[in-house]
């Protein structure tokens, strides 16, 4: 039966919902669904590196070996054997790392949240980089902090600059490993200078590292979480190296922290999906990655090389930009003059988008600057879609 003439509901949305904003870049990809445009705007991966095959082998034999226990309520801090995996594969000589430190979450976007809702009050102090990850700005930005902007150069985060802003800081947030957006990979040296520093300041330090396997030579790069495991929180993923659709992240912290995540994990969803997390293990515990990683790093590696040389080709003179050595993103300033928002309008009238680079500023944004993704455009429409915007960059010099 249905009510007759009901009186319009008066929605009392909180602060918090009111303040809430839409991903810039979710926005864009609405764009460009459409074929036939050339898309650098998302940070997808590219559909090529799915190991659809190993997927449902190891669904098939997961349901029908386990199957009752893959799809019944799972433990909030996850399952058992995949923790294992991944306290092994962080572990080192120096540092031993144990499954009751690794926290399963539904994506890494999830352990943001997770960690701004234990880390963070309003105004509260939070140290980011300049530019940033926008998904953990705007993860953290529900818990209303006061970002403050550490200082960068073309080698990323500078250490130094952190005594000016860390007074009273919650944490400091840091991509060392082909950073998104702009695809640099802090040094040895200066990994060491920030554990460092950030042990001598008592700052927490999260170590955010979704593309660390993606470097094009193979090269290992020393994990910090490894240098201080009591002052490191470390983030990963499996949709970077497997493929996203899982929605299956981690974070490694120390114990007092990784309880009062999963006490704030309980409240938002129980557990991660125990069959996806079964179906993981499966997948990887024999040595799977070892043999599938280096498909995306010589995939990834030969598109990045396509894009920067078309960049060198059509690009004109008053453009810089980054020569990432791994990961997804090339990162592009142009002259001061020059609004990348507005260039975006008139790139997309041409067929082709990419994420003007203003979202990703915590603070005073930069108009003149913008992030290409390469890794799901083919090397022939790179060079088309990166000639058209080099002539539209080049009418307003």
């Amino acid at each position: 039966m249905k009510i007759e003439n009901p009186n319009p509901i008066q929605w009392r949305f909180s602060e918090r919902a009111d303040q809430l904003q839409s991903s810039f870049i979710r926005e864009i990809l609405k764009i460009t669904q459409q074929p036939e445009i050339i898309s650098f705007a998302g940070g997808l991966p590219s559909p090529l590196t799915f190991p659809v095959d190993e997927m449902k082998a190891a669904f098939d034999k997961v349901l029908h070996d386990s199957g009752k226990v893959a799809l019944q309520y799972g433990p909030t801090d996850g399952y058992l054997p995949l923790r294992q995996w991944i306290a092994d594969s962080l572990s080192t000589n120096g540092a031993k790392i144990v499954p009751e430190q690794v926290l399963m979450t539904s994506g890494s976007q999830q352990a943001l949240d997770l960690l701004g809702k234990v880390l963070i009050d309003e105004g509260s102090r939070v140290l980011v980089e300049t530019p940033s990850y926008l998904g953990a700005l705007q993860a953290f930005s529900v818990y209303r902090p006061e970002f403050k902007s550490v200082d960068t150069d073309e080698h990323g985060l500078v250490p130094s600059s952190l005594d000016k802003v860390a007074a009273g800081a919650r944490l400091l947030y840091a991509l060392p490993n082909f950073q998104n957006p702009t695809g640099r990979t802090l040094s040895v040296e200066r990994r060491l200078e920030l554990v460092e520093t950030c042990a001598r300041l008592g700052l927490p330090l999260i170590e955010d590292d979704p593309y660390g396997a993606l470097s094009y030579k193979g090269d290992p790069l020393p994990k910090m979480v490894a240098m201080n495991p009591d002052g490191v929180i470390y983030m990963g993923s499996f949709s970077k190296v497997l493929t996203p659709g899982i929605r299956l992240g981690y974070v490694v912290a120390p114990l007092p922290l990784v309880r009062r995540l999963e006490l704030a994990k309980q409240a938002a969803d129980l557990h991660t999906s125990q069959l996806t997390q079964m179906v993981v293990h499966e997948v990887i515990k024999d040595g799977f990655l070892g043999r599938h990683i280096p498909k995306i790093r010589a995939l990834y590696g030969d598109q990045c090389q396509v894009m920067l040389d078309a960049m060198a080709q059509h690009f004109p003179a008053g453009v810089e930009w980054t020569k990432p050595e791994g990961g997804m993103f090339i990162w592009v300033t142009l002259p001061k003059h020059i609004d990348a928002m507005k260039l975006l309008d008139e790139a997309i009238a041409q067929k082709v988008a990419f994420v003007p680079g203003s979202p990703f500023y915590a603070n005073e944004p930069e108009t003149n600057t913008l992030r290409l993704s390469f890794v799901t455009v083919a090397p022939d429409r790179i060079r088309t879609g990166i000639e058209i915007l080099g002539k539209l960059i080049a009418a307003k010099i």
